[in-house]
């Protein structure tokens, strides 16, 4: 029993290093360069989550709830900088330009507190006074001024909602405008446990490939070498279909499409285009632009 315990204890010893090794690994690699989104990405901490190991790894509905709800901060084709890799125990947080707004010490509530007006010394003392009075006339001279005074409470409360409002509309335009710019996250989740491949730069890649592209963008360098070098033959189009190509990217390769429709997934709306070709139809289905699934029919 005391050699099991010495054998666990070892393993344990020696886990929890490698882990950390490995998020090392990974910020050593990933930090600081820049990406190019294939997907629109939310404007919140909660960023997407993707399941590479489920047979739909993104849910399209949720992904679609957190765009309506806290807008798009990076749209598709737009490039990033990975800002922070974090290695928790299910799941990989791929930050960038910032990680997304929502995190500890940002403001999320638009709420401004108000009160209501308190009423005067007069009216107080009005009040106790109108339960003793017994004169009729007397009295219903102290129940108007009373009136008076409530009047004049009710158009100060008024006021102060009308500020509050005000005040509250400034402060979520404020929120909506900071999580734009606070930029988003990929959380590559699964449901046991992370696997080794998980903890790879090349894992982490394959998990992220249909939304994101790790080419980057030219360096100024490479503008430079491409203007003094000789133009080269345009290279054949692209014919087929792929998963994470913009609309203008299926045109360009598919053509005109013949028909074009919507529909609604929750709050998400699935432009749906069709494209007819000399090998058969494809039925195309796109989300903030960008591809998500096809469908081909041979002629």
């Amino acid at each position: 029993m005391r050699t099991w315990r010495l054998v666990l204890l070892a393993s344990i010893c020696t886990s929890a290093p490698l882990a950390a090794q490995s998020e090392a690994a990974l910020k050593e690699y990933f930090e600081g360069k820049s990406v190019t989104l294939r997907i629109a990405m939310p404007g919140t901490e909660n960023g997407v989550d993707v399941y590479p190991a489920d047979p739909r790894p993104l849910d399209y509905p949720r992904y679609a709830d957190r765009l309506k709800d806290f807008g798009t901060s990076i749209r598709a084709g737009s490039t990033a900088m990975i800002t922070k890799i974090r290695v928790k125990s299910k799941h990989v947080e791929f930050q960038l330009d910032g990680g997304g707004y929502g995190t500890m010490g940002d403001e999320t509530s638009s709420d401004v507190p108000t009160g209501s007006t308190p009423k005067t010394k007069r009216e107080q003392n009005l009040e106790a006074e109108l339960k003793r009075e017994k004169d009729p006339v007397r009295k219903r001279q102290m129940k108007e001024e009373l009136d008076d005074l409530r009047r004049d409470r009710e158009r100060e409360d008024a006021r102060n909602r009308a500020e509050v409002a005000d005040a509250e509309a400034q402060k979520e335009a404020t929120i909506r405008q900071r999580r734009l710019d606070g930029g988003s996250r990929f959380n590559i989740r699964y449901r046991d446990r992370l696997p080794d491949e998980a903890l790879t730069p090349e894992g982490i890649k394959a998990a992220l490939a249909e939304y994101v592209s790790f080419e980057g963008p030219p360096s100024p360098a490479t503008f430079a070498q491409a203007a003094a070098a000789p133009v080269p033959p345009d290279p054949a189009p692209v014919r087929g279909p792929r998963k994470g190509m913009l609309m203008s990217e299926a045109d360009a390769a598919l053509g005109a499409p013949v028909r074009t429709s919507e529909r609604q997934e929750g709050k998400l709306t699935v432009v749906t285009r069709t494209y007819t070709g000399p090998e058969g139809q494809v039925s195309a289905e796109f989300v903030e632009g960008v591809l998500i699934r096809y469908t081909m029919t041979s002629n």
